[in-house]
């Protein structure tokens, strides 16, 4: 049966994978908001949450990939109608990776300190970045487990559940938030920083079970674990060792960037604590046309339906920039206020606001790069995804930075080398997907 390529079909996915997509970016954004204005070192536990949260997600994303190569794997066999035949699969993979992560939690716990010393982080902050990474790091085997099942569900082509849990974690992180960091009189005390760890845990524990629930529920996938290996073990473990070196290359810049705003000042890393977490936000938004392309892409590969895939590429990224030029509408009517929901520092919003619009005006190139990554994970096509991203990080955004350093230009220097990055990976794959895909439409 021809899978139907259309406005319904698409947003179908699109949009509940949105919902779902942002939730990890909306739990560090709800963190951030709530720590800048914490009446005790407000600014250094805004700092301290930052430098955290960029080596967390460093940490999620490069361990995360099984979810891509699982959902990949599972929408091809769904479309080539052979799913039994990786039923399997997901318990070998997810256990593989949690066993990975645990190792990599608890060797990171005793050189803590060391970690945080190399992001610039001094004094009051350092001391604020230990505690919090030391509550926030448990929720990190739950994140991965939790990915990796919403993996499933998105091969599976339902991105329905990971939304209603993504909206159940994020719910009752920011409630949590409100309660154990400024506390209720009487009954809970105020735990300030440590008390937006807390609530992150919490809630990562929450959606863990919950999506293991409705996997065992929902679906025929097995999660026990059996042998012998499934025979696409091998294929998965590739594309996620693709992803994986990928993932390095992408958090270079990220960790890079978060490194020079960190040496120019306090209110810098303040300023881009609160940028990042919004081209996050910005980012997983437009994002879920990409999950759309990813489980559509993948089920219209397995089917060989060469041109439903090429009216697939074109629908996305339409859907795409609309979403983002929403998102630029809205970022150049509340510039401020969105600013000071962050912060209540003038120089950290004055330093902010400085380069906000850079942000802004770079949605559109994070479309093409978002909506195509995501398209080319469904295909299967990690080792091409794997080679733009280092280009994209060592030729494009690393030189772009340190010229713009050279030249004097600040902090528009990392924000200016974001555009750069952006703009090589968007136009790669979109080059790279009409010269593989074309001929193909052509001929069929």
């Amino acid at each position: 049966m021809r899978t139907p390529v259309n406005f319904q079909s698409i947003n179908r996915l699109a949009v509940p994978a949105t919902i779902s997509g942002i939730a990890e970016p909306l739990l560090s954004i709800t963190d951030t908001a709530i720590v800048g204005n914490i009446p005790v070192d407000g600014l250094e536990s805004l700092a301290a949450a930052g430098i955290v949260g960029s080596f967390l997600s460093m940490l999620i994303w490069v361990l995360g990939q099984t979810r891509s190569s699982i959902s990949a794997i599972i929408s091809q066999y769904l479309g080539a109608g052979k799913l039994k035949e990786v039923q399997n699969l997901p318990a070998q993979a997810i256990f593989f990776n949690i066993l990975l992560s645990i190792v990599i939690l608890v060797s990171t716990i005793f050189i803590i300190e060391e970690i945080f010393s190399l992001f610039e982080a001094k004094g009051r902050i350092l001391e604020l970045c230990v505690s919090y990474y030391s509550i926030r790091v448990w929720g990190f085997p739950l994140t991965l487990f939790t990915f990796a099942l919403f993996g499933i569900f998105r091969g599976l082509q339902n991105t329905f559940y990971p939304m209603v849990i993504a909206l159940i974690g994020a719910v009752l992180n920011v409630i949590l938030d409100f309660v154990l960091v400024y506390g209720i009189e009487g009954f809970v005390p105020a735990l300030y920083l440590e008390g937006a760890a807390w609530a992150s845990l919490i809630s990562q524990a929450v959606m863990a079970l919950l999506v293991f629930i409705l996997l065992l529920k929902k679906t025929n996938i097995r999660m026990k674990l059996s042998f012998p290996l499934n025979k696409e073990l091998k294929r998965l473990i590739f594309m996620s060792l693709n992803l994986f070196v990928r993932a390095l290359a992408l958090n270079a810049a990220l960790i890079i960037a978060v490194r020079e705003a960190t040496a120019l000042g306090d209110k810098y890393i303040g300023a881009h604590t609160i940028a990042i977490n919004l081209w996050l936000f910005a980012a997983f938004f437009i994002d879920g046309y990409g999950a759309a392309g990813n489980s559509m892409g993948g089920k219209l590969l397995g089917a060989k339906d060469y041109k439903g895939l090429w009216k697939l590429a074109k629908k996305t990224i339409q859907y795409g920039l609309v979403v983002s030029a929403v998102l630029m509408l809205v970022g150049i009517i509340f510039y401020k206020p969105i600013g000071q929901i962050f912060s209540n520092e003038s120089e950290v919003l004055a330093t902010f606001y400085s380069i906000f619009f850079i942000m802004i005006l770079g949605l559109p190139m994070n479309t093409l790069a978002f909506v195509f990554d995501g398209l080319f994970k469904g295909l299967g096509e990690m080792k091409y995804l794997r080679n733009v991203l280092l280009s994209a990080t060592f030729l494009g955004f690393i030189p772009s930075l340190y010229l713009g350093k050279f030249l004097g230009w600040g902090f528009y220097a990392i924000w200016i080398a974001f555009i750069v990055w952006m703009l090589i990976r968007g136009l790669a794959l979109v080059w790279k997907f009409r010269r593989k895909f074309k001929p193909l439409v052509q001929n069929t």
